[in-house]
This record gives C-alpha cells, structure tokens and sequence, in this order.
C-alpha cells in the first residue's frame, strides 16, 4: 500500500489511525467478560499443538456456541433470551477479538439512535450508508496496516453486523408503509420480514450481538431472531403448541458433524494444494504464479488452482454449517408450521448448500446455494431495490467485501458469465432440455468458467490477479465473447405449442 501511496495521502492516513488508536485506553477497560486465565489457558493449548492463537481463539468460539445454544433453549422467552444473547455474543467478541469489540457496541448504539430520532424513510438510506462507510473504514485500515494478511479483527463481524442493520433498516420502513397500506412493490415481497415497530433495546442488542451468529453468521433478518426469542415461533398466544415440535436433535448434529469434516478437508487438501506461498503469504509469489509451476503445461496449473480453490471452499463450510447448527439447537433457524401445523422446515440459518454448489450446472443455482444469507441480503435489500441492477448487485458485493481489486475484478467478471448463461438458457435449453449430457457438459463449463474467474478473488492483488489470468491467455473471457458472439446469431427456438 505504502508504495502506491503519495507521501501527503499517507502522512494523512497515519494521522488519522493514530486518533484513532488514541481512544484505545478509554475503551480498553470495557473487555471486562473474558478472564485472565482463559486467554493464559488458550496460549498455552496454543502453545503445545503448535497453532495460531487467533485462529484457536476462533475455533473455540464457534464451538461454544453449542453448549451456549443449550442454555439459550433452556431459558424462558423473553427479555432473558435476549440479554443472554447479547451478553454471550459481548463474550464471544472479547474472547476472539479483545478491545476491538468495541466498534461493534458503537456502531450498534449510534444505529439504534438513528433509528429513533430519523423517520423509517430516511434511516432506511443513511443507516446502510453509514453501516458501509464504518465497515468500509475497517476494510481500509486492515488494509493499510496488513496488505494482504489474514489476520483477525474485527472486520469479519463488521460485515455480518452491516447485513443485519443494513437489512434492519428496510424491515421497519417496508413495517411502517404495509401499516399505512402503501407497500411499494419491493416492500410486498419482503412483508414477511418487515417489521412494525422499533424493538427495545435490549431485543435489539440481543440481535446484534447474538452469540450463534456474531462470528461467521448467518445475517438473517430480525423478525426471525424475535420469533425464536418471543415464543410465537413455536406456539400460539394461548402458550400451544402451533404444531408437533420437531426435534432438533438431527437439525444440530447434521451441521455440526458435516462442519467438523469440511475441517478436516480443509486442513488437509489446503496443506497438500496450497493456493499462497505458505512459506510467506503476505509476500511471495503466489504457488500459482511460481517458477516450478510456471514450468508445468497449462491444464496442470489449472488444475492445481481447480484443486487449491476446492479445499479452500471447506474453510467457508465448516464456518457456516457449525453456525447453523448453533442456531438449530435453540430453534433460531426453524422455519415454524404451515397453516396445516405442519413443520416447514429448518432453512433459516442455512448458508451452503455444499452439494448443491459444487455440482450446480448453471450460475443461478450455484449463487443460490452459496452463502445464502448474504445472497438473501443482496437479493432483497439491493437487487430489487435498484431495479433488478446486477452490476449495482455485485458491485455491492465487492464493496463489502473490501477494498483489493481482486474482489472487484471477480465480482465485475460475474456479469459476463451471467450475460451468457440468459442466453444460453433462451437459445440453447430449449433445445436440449431434459438432456442428460447437456447436463453435465452445464455442470463442467460452469464448473471450468466460475473456477477461472474467481482466482483473483483469492489472490486479493491487482498484479497476482492480472498475471495469473495473463498465464490462462485470458481463456475464460475469450471463451465467453465468442460463446455470446456465436450463440447471438443462433435463432430463437419457438416455444412448444406456439
């Protein structure tokens, strides 16, 4: 960063995070939930299996959320809920990230504060925009600080905090318009999420900071959480049950076992294929870019990077499905009954469908099955917001993603492949449809394209990113301007029965 930097621009930014760091005293006493000898104990386990503090801190964060999990059903609904959940998920931001939980309490409290002083139609514009320029200010300090590092802060859970407010902000203005009975067309689509009326501080704390999802997520929307928390999930306002309640007994386990496995893959197809120069990440030429590499013929480099972005996927699984069964395990992601008292389901705090993606044969059903949650958010709070915009849509993306160019050289790549699959679908699926082999030969082009364009999303820098593309000679956009060239041309098959 230094180096593309002017002198002014950089003695500007080191005054700024210098401010910024002065206010460290004054919040260092609030991390008062962790004791001591826990973070002593960690460092030392830390010390003996040979692994990273952060990331043992980490993974010991999201495994307590299960015997959390079980606290949380066994308490009485209500205001306890609540509390217990932003007290544990306080807990659970001290314990991973220490004094830099603080930015989350802040940008909570000046939120909740605008949603009480500005009306539901401008809070709905400026809470995302500050959520975004707060997070983007981490984003850009992380950056600064430790171009390309891995290391943890407090940016992870920025993000998933600026879905829920982000989202939050849009439930209680599509709440205020269905009360006035002036939804607009995208407050209809969402009126099973709109929310009526600003929720109480401490049920919105318990939101914000709640413990299964404050880590990894899942980002999903208030009335959701509330209803777990209130009761009206599960029973009806005489106290019965709506319907038999399900066990959630597999619901956890499921997720939990199956995110314990991807672990294990990760661990051992990310040490076998690595995708960085494990010797020095932050510096060193990719593996992908190195000489030895270099040396090989071009479908082995690719299938080495096919390979290294596999197991690096099971990193995200394992967060996600241990998340979702944190939140099975108290009922948070149950779905509630049908008008019949029938169990719908536990999709809730579902965010990867691992199948599903990884044998997708198009882009829209392998997006659908990725990251759903956030998906849901840019579905929901972006696209149908801006007029069914896919470069407003990814764009958003990238934005919160961060500031490297190789989220918005992806991200920006996206929409060609799209561009392409519409017309695919509208010239080439109707004469193939139900085709077995037009299946497969879907799958492994999605499979072969999506694996292309998504290498520099991985690589993080502008250079990394180019010459990695640069040693593929830009295949994978030469392969979709002929493929949109030639198709174009191709006539239109009529519809059956026209």
């Amino acid at each position: 960063m230094e180096r593309v930097l002017p002198e002014a621009a950089r003695a500007g930014i080191e005054k700024m995070i210098e401010f910024a760091y002065s206010f460290e005293p004054l919040f260092a006493p609030t991390v008062v939930l962790v004791p001591a000898f826990v973070k002593d104990s960690v460092g030392s386990l830390a010390q003996t299996t040979g692994q990273d503090v952060e990331t043992l801190e980490y993974l010991l964060g999201m495994l307590i959320c299960y015997p959390l999990g079980l606290i949380m059903l066994s308490l009485p609904h209500g205001k306890v809920k609540h509390l217990f959940s932003f007290i544990l998920g306080a807990f659970l931001l001290q314990f991973t990230i220490g004094i830099q939980w603080i930015h989350q309490f802040i940008s909570s409290m000046v939120v909740y504060f605008m949603f009480l002083v500005l009306p539901a139609k401008t809070s709905k514009t400026l809470v995302p925009v500050f959520m975004m320029i707060y997070m983007s200010a981490g984003h850009l300090h992380r950056q600064y600080t430790n171009y390309l590092g891995w290391d943890m802060d407090f940016t992870g859970a920025q993000m998933v905090l600026t879905m829920k407010l982000y989202s939050l902000a849009y439930n209680l203005y599509d709440g205020e318009l269905i009360k006035k009975g002036k939804e607009d067309r995208a407050a209809k689509k969402c009126a099973d999420v709109a929310v009526t009326s600003l929720p109480g501080i401490i049920e919105y704390l318990g939101y914000t900071f709640c413990f299964a999802t404050v880590l990894a997520g899942p980002a999903y929307e208030y009335k959701f959480y509330a209803n777990a928390c209130d009761g009206s999930l599960l029973y009806d306002k005489s106290g019965k049950p709506k319907g038999k309640i399900p066990s959630q007994v597999w619901p956890t386990l499921r997720p939990l076992l199956g995110s314990i496995l991807c672990l294990g893959i990760f661990v051992v197809g990310s040490g076998m294929f690595p995708l960085l120069n494990p010797s020095d990440p932050q510096n060193a030429d990719p593996i992908l870019l190195g000489e030895e590499m270099m040396a090989k013929p071009v479908y082995r480099r690719y299938a080495y990077s096919w390979l290294a972005l596999f197991f690096i996927r099971f990193k995200y699984y394992f967060a996600w499905m241990n998340a979702e069964g944190a939140n099975n395990i108290w009922y948070a992601g149950f779905e509630g009954f049908d008008a019949k008292g029938e169990p719908k389901g536990w999709q809730i705090s579902n965010n990867i469908d691992v199948i599903r993606f990884e044998t997708a044969p198009n882009l829209k059903t392998l997006t659908a099955a990725w990251n759903k949650k956030t998906a849901n958010w840019l579905a929901k709070y972006v696209y149908i917001r801006t007029g069914g915009s896919l470069f407003a849509t990814y764009g958003m993306s990238a934005f919160w993603h961060g500031f490297y160019p190789g989220y918005y050289i992806f991200f920006l790549s996206v929409p060609i492949i799209s561009f392409c699959e519409r017309l695919g679908r509208k010239k080439l699926t109707p004469r193939f449809e139900n085709g077995r082999l037009y299946t497969i030969v879907c799958w492994l082009a999605t499979s072969v394209i999506v694996q292309y364009m998504i290498q520099p999303f991985q690589l993080l820098a502008f250079d990394w990113a180019v010459a990695n593309w640069k040693n593929y000679y830009f295949a994978g956009h030469i392969a979709c301007v002929v493929f949109y060239l030639v198709v174009s041309i191709m006539p239109t098959p009529k519809k059956k029965g026209a």
